[in-house]
């Protein structure tokens, strides 16, 4: 897949036609995974989650250095669509009641929480990135992309102990953001 995502950048066109079955199936799961907490009869479905974060990743043609590299700047893009989607329902409905996303879909991202506003989530994620950019970085990688300890480590080249360490920093300071906010 890296040599793909390589060839890709280099301007190979054939490079796309034989990366997209292969990355497509696990940004769908992805994708479907966030919506699965969406309130019923909402608007944007993981399909359309994903072509639209996948129009956007081949606009953006990065230097793509791994797999893992080419999966944290996808949870960055489906986030962004996520949250552009919501703010999109809530100016269209003027204040309207919000996207809801399951939370508990990777790792119970916080024990209770149950379903949060992507909004919510995005403020907070800002705040803590604010605060700590590494446990931000380190929530995209783990809740939008879905990628394990490992793999993080690997995507931020630091060890999975700290990634470890500072994932249940994350989840904690969330869930206490959250929760006072609701």
């Amino acid at each position: 897949m890296t040599l793909l995502l390589h060839a890709w950048r280099a301007g190979d066109p054939s490079a796309l036609d034989r990366l997209v079955p292969m990355v497509y199936q696990q940004l769908r799961r992805l994708a479907a995974q966030h919506m699965r907490g969406e309130r019923a009869g909402h608007t944007l479905q993981p399909t359309a989650l994903v072509h639209e974060a996948f129009l956007r990743l081949t606009d953006r043609r990065a230097d793509w250095q791994s797999r893992q590299h080419f999966f944290a700047v996808a949870a960055q893009t489906m986030r962004r669509v996520a949250v552009d989607s919501a703010r999109a329902r809530i100016t269209h409905k003027r204040g309207g009641k919000t996207v809801r996303v399951d939370l508990t879909a990777v790792e119970d991202l916080a024990a209770e929480a149950g379903s949060v506003d992507v909004l919510a989530l995005e403020q907070a994620l800002s705040r803590l990135e604010q605060m700590d950019a590494q446990q931000a970085r380190i929530v995209e990688l783990r809740f939008y992309a879905g990628l394990s300890i490992e793999e993080s480590a690997q995507a931020l080249g630091i060890s999975e102990a700290t990634v470890w360490r500072d994932w249940r920093s994350a989840k904690a300071w969330l869930f206490r953001e959250l929760s006072s906010s609701a």
